[in-house]
């Protein structure tokens, strides 16, 4: 394993950088690993014997696929809620919403903390750990944030957060509490507190669990391992996710990369990285041809995990999700954002609104012909839905209900049987 500059493409061994991980450039780091001479049918069928597995860490739905995310951590500090593990269902309801063939959801949100951050974080705390580090760090809109103060919490470590004081959910800030971090609320985005942490973090002995830490994208490569051994290693003809700081696209398309490499897929998915029409600089990029991504200087959307106006890994999220995969990029409203997440909590899974963007960015894509309609699919749905209740709450009372029928309470006095049956039927 080593580490390789995206920009310059200067090499280092893993003991030359150890925090916040960035090249002499200024460019951000990545792991390479070099997989000459591994069996990639080999491995299949270990990683087919873990599935019994239920009380090491090899039961972990991220520390299962170790040799193709961490193969050199020693042992002794892996840290593991058994993470991973999520869910993949077929939904014809919602195939049919979106305008596809055939449509599975990634229930990531079925995570110990309750989001997909689990699988990046869980190698994140594991190598700071390894090397000495018992402070943890990061800049958050919320998931990230309960994510590491849960990990840190169960490692014996501590946990410090860089919290945007604006556009936030507070179950999740509520939830950080919870797990026992010391949360910093500050004026500001959610970029300034990542300049913040890469200027300050090694003066303050904290370890940076943000996703400019390579070993984040590492982990979240799991999501994809999971869902090709979900699958049978028989993949789907796209791949759909939310993008924020595009650390789960950057992940998705180099697990793609390496299993493809590997010879342990045969066919390639395409990824789509769908991002709200406020927090879209990534999109607005991609459609436009530019080099250079244009951060937005005041984002914002109702989806609070997706309020990233300059996303850390877009170089890498280019290479991999878009680049290689023959990728696209959509943005959706927050309007569209909201219906589609009526109909997926509808459905009996349920997801915050930032899960939802990726249904209806599919719902987009197929409605203009850039995913054609016999296509099968993967949407990722990267939180729970209490994490945001104010959102279920906004949804239906109204304020923010799609122009579709939504479920209602009755408000009654005197509990009557023709009052219940006047009120069923109404429905």
């Amino acid at each position: 394993m080593k580490f390789v500059c995206l920009d310059c493409v200067k090499t280092y061994s893993l003991e030359e950088r150890r925090n916040p991980f960035l090249c002499d450039c200024g460019g951000l780091l990545e792991v390479r690993q070099d997989y000459r001479g591994v069996d990639g049918e080999r491995l299949k069928l270990e990683f087919d014997k873990r599935l019994s597995d239920r009380m090491s860490s090899c039961a972990s739905g991220v520390w299962r696929y170790k040799e193709l995310i961490a193969p050199e951590l020693p042992d002794a500090y892996i840290t593991s809620r058994y993470e991973g593990n999520t869910g993949l269902y077929r939904s014809a309801t919602l195939a049919e919403f979106a305008g596809v063939r055939g449509l599975m959801l990634k229930a990531q949100s079925e995570n110990p903390s309750g989001s997909f951050k689990d699988n990046g974080m869980a190698v994140a705390v594991s190598h700071g750990r390894s090397l000495g580090y018992t402070r943890f760090t990061c800049t958050s809109t919320g998931n990230t944030s309960s994510s590491l103060a849960m990990y840190a919490a169960w490692a014996g470590c501590s946990s410090y957060v860089f919290l945007p004081k604006h556009h936030i959910s507070m179950n999740k800030v509520l939830q950080t509490l919870a797990y026992g971090a010391q949360v910093i609320s500050f004026e500001g985005t959610y970029d300034d507190g990542i300049r913040f942490s890469e200027l300050h973090s090694e003066q303050l002995g904290l370890y940076v669990c943000n996703s400019i830490n390579p070993f984040r994208i590492e982990g979240q490569k799991s999501i994809v391992f999971e869902i090709a051994q979900q699958l049978r290693w028989q993949m789907p003809d796209w791949i759909v996710v939310p993008g924020g700081a595009l650390s789960n696209a950057t992940a998705l398309g180099k697990g793609l990369y390496e299993l493809k490499e590997l010879g342990m897929i045969d066919k390639l998915p395409r990824v789509a990285v769908v991002q709200a029409e406020g927090a879209s600089p990534f999109h607005r990029m991609v459609a436009q041809g530019d080099a250079q991504l244009e951060p937005v200087r005041n984002p914002y959307t109702r989806a609070t995990a997706m309020n990233i106006g300059n996303p850390p890994s877009w170089k890498k999220a280019l290479q991999y999700a878009i680049q290689y995969t023959e990728g696209v990029t959509v943005s959706v409203t927050d309007e569209e954002i909201m219906l589609a997440k009526g109909r997926i909590d509808r459905s009996g899974i349920g997801c915050e609104p930032a899960s939802a963007a990726s249904v209806a960015g599919l719902k987009k894509l197929a409605a203009a012909g850039i995913i054609d309609k016999e296509c099968t699919a993967v949407c990722l749905l990267t939180g729970h839905i209490l994490k945001d209740t104010e959102a279920i709450e906004a949804l239906y009372k109204g304020t923010l209900a799609p122009s579709e029928a939504t479920p209602s309470i009755l408000h009654t006095p005197d509990l009557t049987l023709d009052e219940v049956r006047r009120f069923i039927t109404n429905l």
